[in-house]
């Protein structure tokens, strides 16, 4: 694995990097940064937590010319809160430098963002509307554009920002340099890849690893009625420190959460009607860990970055293998380990053996977790939290207590009486869920199956769900 050392990097980012922590890259920052230095445009293939915001960040902190009051580098991201940590990792890695950044993105006030503008940043991050709203009001001009970074750019075509994309990268000289990463490779990102790049390298993980090697990917055969009490077991069995389920549309989430709640877990949900507010009210709680566990759609997810997420559930087998993908590497990131568990019924076996196929990556198969399994895993918590608390530095205000107790009971009964307040109580409370239908999983890139139909329309028991998952 090679060293930032051996990049001939200058000394104000080797400093930055020193003071962050960094000492060896991974393997999507070895091979793109090399790149990038010498100037050529990169298609990066790499999902979240690989790496890829440094691999972007050193090529975009070298390029900046500190002495110039303009704007020389514009990265965009689908959504608030990619774009928040974005900013955060250039400000980090251009420190020491003295390259300024602002972050641009919907749901703050406009005016504060025109003040930022006005210090005149070096690299503004942004989400594609709010940049396009900026350029409109000709608050922010992109003509000394000197380098352009697309990150999530599978996510923003999802989202509908194509042609925002194309009129933003439009509006930037044409000899700039432009680094794209995306987590997939879809025809469309290829399509912009091909408009407005010129002579690109592409560097990507190989396909073996499009899910990440630390991410233990494992499956329980469930019939749909039963899955809440499946996952309320390993919920208790795991005792992840942070855990993300995710629902396939906005009625489920919604629903899940309130079953959750309902059996005494901390949970909220996320999902695209909360406003602003609700959003960043949810996120700061859950990674704050007042939350035990984030339900969460698709949409909602996307971009979503928080360290420490230890679990992974597809309550609802996701629609396709690019979601599968975006969705386990909520996980497992930056080296660590992680677990993804998915919950498929019996008739959807097979799409996810399809899974296995494309991401070339077996998921084992687990025996259905038992309440007997999930009450010991609680009264094992208890026991060592008991033991952890018995090793506090000073008990001495205790010992009296505890010495009038043992002349009272038999010190067996204490224990056992102690362990029964530690442990965490939840009944299975029966629950009913609007049951859905299982679904096809459709190919990758909009592909078409032996029938010859693309993407398409499948009915549950209420309503009409299209085959991106909205209602």
């Amino acid at each position: 694995m090679a060293t930032f050392t051996e990049m001939g990097l200058s000394a104000p980012v080797e400093k930055a990097l020193e003071m962050m922590g960094f000492e060896s890259a991974t393997d999507i920052q070895s091979q793109a940064i090399p790149v990038a230095l010498s100037g050529q445009d990169v298609i990066g293939q790499a999902q979240t937590g690989t790496g890829k915001t440094v691999a972007f960040s050193i090529p975009v902190v070298e390029k900046i010319d500190v002495q110039s009051g303009a704007l020389q580098a514009v990265i965009l991201t689908p959504t608030r809160e990619l774009c928040i940590q974005v900013a955060e990792e250039i400000t980090k890695v251009g420190g020491v430098k003295g390259v300024r950044v602002l972050a641009v993105y919907g749901g703050q006030d406009i005016n504060r963002q025109i003040r930022g503008l006005r210090n005149r940043p070096h690299v503004v991050v942004a989400t594609p509307g709010r940049l396009m709203d900026h350029m409109n009001r000709g608050t922010l001009s992109l003509q000394n554009i000197v380098i352009a970074v697309l990150d999530e750019a599978d996510e923003m075509l999802d989202m509908g920002f194509v042609e925002d994309i194309e009129t933003i990268l439009g509006a930037c000289p044409q000899d700039r340099q432009t680094l794209l990463f995306s987590a997939t490779m879809k025809r469309g990102v290829v399509q912009l890849a091909r408009k407005f790049m010129r002579d690109f390298v592409t560097v990507t993980v190989k396909a073996s690893e499009v899910t990440v090697p630390t991410i233990e990917q494992e499956y329980y055969e469930v019939p749909e009625m039963q899955k809440l009490d499946v996952l309320t077991r390993l919920l208790d069995i795991h005792n992840p420190e942070l855990a993300i389920v995710f629902g396939r549309t906005k009625r489920r989430v919604d629903e899940l959460t309130n079953a959750l709640q309902m059996r005494g877990y901390d949970a909220d949900g996320l999902h695209g009607d909360l406003s602003q507010k609700q959003r960043d009210m949810v996120m700061n709680k859950f990674r704050e860990g007042k939350l035990e566990v984030l339900v969460a759609t698709d949409v909602a997810a996307r971009g979503l970055d928080v360290s420490g997420v230890t679990h992974v559930y597809n309550f609802d087998i996701p629609q396709d293998i690019d979601s599968y993908v975006h969705r386990i590497g909520r996980t497992g990131r930056a080296g660590k380990s992680g677990i993804a568990s998915t919950f498929v019924t019996p008739r959807e076996v097979d799409h996810l053996h399809q899974i296995e196929r494309i991401t070339r990556h077996k998921i084992r198969r687990r025996p259905l977790p038992t309440f007997s399994e999930a009450k010991e895993s609680k009264q094992r918590l208890a026991m060592e939290e008991l033991l952890k608390a018995s090793q506090a530095a000073d008990l001495s205000s205790y010992r009296g207590f505890a010495e009038e107790l043992l002349s009272q009971q038999d010190s067996m009964a204490l224990v056992a009486g102690a362990l029964k307040l530690l442990t965490k109580t939840r009944k299975e409370i029966p629950i009913r869920l609007t049951a859905e239908q299982p679904i096809r999983i459709r190919k990758p890139h909009g592909g078409r199956d032996r029938k010859g139909h693309g993407d398409h329309y499948r009915r549950p028991r209420q309503g009409y769900v299209r085959s991106d998952g909205r209602r």
